[in-house]
């Protein structure tokens, strides 16, 4: 089974698997041409999938660890949360999403950009004093200065 971002409805996806997605996906689909295409693999059986609690409290776990928690939507969560419930591929080209899913264990592909090479776990780094945080916060403890999300070399 498949479960489809977005991007697999815009640059028209497609596969012989079965295929799921999350009813906000509809949502984010702003063209015709992705729309109609989302509603036709309705049609024909594309599973509507609600993840539960439980899955959805995990992919939060999982973005935090990675540091990708301020870059996912409430649909990325959720995409996520539906892939990792049911045990499919996750068809995405979000890197954030990919990163996450390797975290998860759940398998990735991308649609019309090559996936990830390697999983990353960002630090925050304040822009005032210097200072690197493992978790996101607004602000730094220290001076108060906002943070970057930053690749810990």
């Amino acid at each position: 089974m498949r479960v489809l971002d977005a991007s697999a409805f815009i640059d028209d996806y497609t596969t012989d698997d079965e295929v799921a997605t999350v009813p906000a996906v509809r949502e984010e689909l702003t063209d015709d041409a992705s729309g109609y295409r989302f509603d036709a693999l309705e049609g024909a059986g594309m599973q509507l999938h609600v993840p539960g609690r439980g899955p959805l409290e995990q992919v939060e776990q999982a973005a935090r660890a990675t540091g990708d928690r301020t870059e996912l939507s409430d649909v990325d969560t959720r995409l996520l949360a539906a892939a990792f419930e049911l045990g499919a591929v996750l068809v995405t080209d979000d890197y954030a999403m990919q990163n996450v899913a390797d975290e998860l264990d759940v398998p990735t592909e991308g649609v019309s950009q090559e996936g990830i090479d390697e999983r990353r776990d960002w630090d925050y780094q304040c822009q005032g004093c210097g200072r690197v945080y493992d978790t996101h916060r607004e602000r730094c403890e220290v001076c108060g200065t906002g943070l970057e999300r930053k690749n810990p070399s």
